[in-house]
């Protein structure tokens, strides 16, 4: 077992002084127990702690290091543009060259409005879609997530076809009431919805491929039947494509899928680890925000040069390595799959849910995970064990059954070898713990 003394230390610091000792809450390993390690660095797909232990990572930040750690252009763009200056609070050509590669690389994306975080973005997407259609109801759907808005902290109350109840103190009733909740990939939920409040119905936000009840993809169809629904009912449909923007195909989700919504909210990668985010759509609907239009939105830090300058080096590096997506499906297909045969050989009820690079070992013997009651049948004491047996043989994965593990350009077949053969020994202890 690795040693974790100075992470121990330092959490009781930080416990004195921030709450719960982080300021993330999944980063104090409450789901999962025990020290969480505190880091100093990461080269490529290799995390060090302060203890000077080394992990094979797959969180990657929670997914925007698709290139891997301090990449050495990324490096060399920040470094040059701090040099030059970290804030201005003023346009830059910079950031007119980001939001040109992003309107080239997303296919719903005319235009373009920098912000400082997903969370921000989605914020920022809801107001405008309820600004266009001076209507003020929102259907989101269970085990999505969307960041900490008031409008996305709901819970399903007595049933996904209610409206929602908050689910932080903080969140005003009134708040909550405007926000409808649907099961994902349960159109007939979505449709039910909108028969009973679809003239009030200003947005249906949904991650095209879930990535926060665990990576649950779109069943066939699913998408299709979304955009199909807000078209004739009036309503926009917002993509959150913080977590599958840029990661599971050049264009996010909705190249893959080939379904285009009205907005898309950005973050994650396009900063390439540094905090931006974007939302962006037609030309007619983002000339609503201000100053072009009526709807106020605004951030000092918004298009900050150092992490525009993050975000170009990251985006130009995807488009000029040559097979970089097939080569990250690749690898991820030969590590789910031998995760999935461990599982197998060992005996231990899971499903591996995949798409492009990111994935989820879930702990249960349910036939498929595809919504987020099914994901609730994981068995997360076994995931716990599981997690702290991997931390144990080096792997740094989520400390959540509920969240997304992620594969980067950076892991080399000889990691993904690896990884598997430590799987098996994080899986053969959590069998022999059972």
């Amino acid at each position: 077992m690795p040693e974790c003394k100075r992470s121990l230390e330092a959490f009781e610091r930080a416990k004195r002084l921030m709450p719960g000792g982080v300021n993330s809450p999944v980063r104090a390993f409450r789901a999962v127990g025990g020290v969480p390690r505190f880091f100093i660095s990461g080269e490529g797909a290799w995390l060090t702690d302060i203890d000077k232990n080394q992990y094979l990572d797959f969180v990657g930040s929670w997914g925007p290091m698709l290139l891997g750690h301090a990449h050495p252009a990324v490096v060399e763009a920040i470094t040059a543009a701090a040099g030059r200056g970290s804030s201005f609070g003023a346009p830059t050509e910079a950031e007119t060259e980001l939001v040109e590669r992003i309107v080239a690389m997303v296919p719903s994306i005319e235009m373009v409005r920098l912000v400082n975080s997903g969370t921000e973005a989605a914020m920022s997407a809801v107001r405008l879609a309820r600004g266009v259609t001076k209507r003020d109801l929102v259907v989101k759907f269970e085990g999505c997530y969307h960041g900490h808005g008031d409008s996305f902290l709901i819970a399903a109350g007595s049933g996904a076809l209610t409206f929602g109840t908050p689910d932080s103190p903080g969140v005003p009733s009134a708040t909550a009431r405007k926000t409808l909740l649907a099961r994902f990939n349960d159109i007939d939920s979505v449709s039910a919805l909108f028969e009973r409040h679809g003239t009030k119905i200003a947005a249906c936000i949904v991650e095209p491929v879930a990535g926060n009840m665990g990576v649950v993809p779109p069943k066939e169809g699913f998408l299709n039947a979304l955009r199909d629904i807000t078209k004739q009912r009036g309503a926009l449909l917002i993509f959150d494509e913080v977590m599958t923007g840029f990661r599971v195909a050049p264009g996010g989700a909705q190249e893959r899928y080939g379904v285009f919504p009205d907005i898309t909210t950005l973050g994650k990668i396009i900063g390439g680890g540094m905090p931006v985010g974007a939302y962006g759509g037609s030309r007619d609907l983002m000339e609503h925000i201000s100053p072009a239009g009526p709807i106020y939105q605004a951030g000092t830090l918004s298009g900050n040069p150092v992490a525009v300058a993050s975000g170009l080096a990251t985006l130009r590096v995807l488009r000029e390595t040559q097979d970089l997506y097939g080569a990250l499906e690749r690898k991820s297909a030969r590590l789910a799959q031998g995760i999935e045969a461990n599982c197998r050989t060992l005996g231990i009820p899971a499903i591996v849910n995949r798409v492009g690079s990111m994935m989820t070992l879930f702990f249960t013997g349910a036939p498929a995970v595809d919504n987020f009651e099914d994901a609730k049948t994981a068995d997360t004491k076994r995931f716990g064990a599981y997690f702290h047996a991997s931390l144990d043989e080096g792997i740094y994965l989520p400390p959540s059954q509920f969240e997304a593990m992620f594969v980067s350009a950076s892991h080399r077949d000889a990691d993904i070898n690896l990884a598997i053969e430590k799987n098996r020994c994080a899986l053969q202890k959590v069998g022999e713990q059972a």
